[in-house]
């Protein structure tokens, strides 16, 4: 009878834990999250036209395409949406000489767009995605490989 008891309270409080911890918990953090920080909660989704063609937060492939830049496969997970200004520059070359886009154009959207890993310390680096939109926005209309860079990128 008293194993019967304790058996069944046990029971309860883990069915009660499991409800506030794998429901109620998730739902409320969820909530906030969305109420407070709607665009990051929905994953920082980047916009070109009116079409969403990727994440800031997860690195995008193109294909091995020379009109853009390339996020590396070297973090753990794989996905590292951001590359060194160092390798931004190297490719800014590629780009140049399949493209001729201006090198300065290139030199001046990878600085303006450059962050640090912690303030104006640590590694310089860029998001990649920023910076092909960026060009893909700027070059669409009058360079003929781009219109199909874009087109591409809408049908994702």
């Amino acid at each position: 009878m008293k194993g019967r008891k304790l058996i069944s309270g046990t029971l309860r409080l883990a069915l009660i834990f499991a409800v506030i911890c794998g429901v109620v918990y998730p739902v409320v953090v969820t909530g906030i999250g969305q109420a407070l920080f709607p665009y990051q909660a929905n994953g920082d989704l980047a916009q070109l036209g009116n079409a969403t063609v990727g994440s800031y937060l997860i690195g995008q492939s193109v294909n091995n395409s020379p009109y853009l830049f390339h996020v590396r496969n070297d973090s753990a997970s794989g996905v590292d949406p951001d590359i060194t200004v160092a390798s931004a520059l190297a490719q800014a070359l590629v780009i140049h000489n399949t493209t001729n886009i201006s090198i300065a154009y290139l030199d001046g959207l990878i600085h303006n767009n450059t962050q640090y890993s912690m303030f104006f310390f640590g590694t310089a680096f860029v998001n990649a995605l920023s910076l092909n939109i960026q060009i893909i926005d700027h070059f669409h209309n009058s360079i003929a490989v781009y219109a199909k860079i874009y087109n591409m990128l809408n049908d994702h």
